[in-house]
């Protein structure tokens, strides 16, 4: 069986850390982006079967990354989980309206995380 790859887009350190050893223990093979840009060429690159994205990222924010995302063909089977402290209505509606399959807010339980990610992957199959 292949490893699902997962790119991390946050500038946070401390969350890519966690968010880098909980994808690994639960079996996923990960990249770090950093910043918008840096997260569309990881796409491109490392091809990731979901990206957990973060939408407060410097450069390109993650709605503009996930917009980018969606106008590509090639990255429509991709699926991307918005990660926000915003938890406003308006800021999740954005999101899922630019094409995200789901929006967790920070803090977030890592255990609904995990559940998010396996639920996605495993209808994305």
């Amino acid at each position: 069986m292949s490893h699902k790859k997962i790119l991390i887009v946050d500038d946070e350190p401390n969350i890519v850390i966690s968010l880098e050893f909980l994808m690994q223990q639960s079996g996923y093979e990960v990249a770090i982006a950093r910043n918008g840009e840096e997260a569309l060429e990881k796409i491109a690159s490392f091809e990731p079967d979901l990206v957990l994205l973060d939408i407060m990222l410097p450069l390109l924010n993650g709605f503009e990354v996930c917009q980018r995302m969606r106008e590509n063909p090639q990255w429509n089977r991709t699926k991307v989980i918005m990660l926000s402290a915003k938890g406003r209505e308006i800021d999740v509606s954005k999101g899922i309206a630019l094409g995200a399959d789901a929006y967790v807010t920070k803090p977030f339980s890592t255990k609904d995380l995990i559940a998010q990610v396996q639920r996605l992957l495993a209808t994305g199959a």
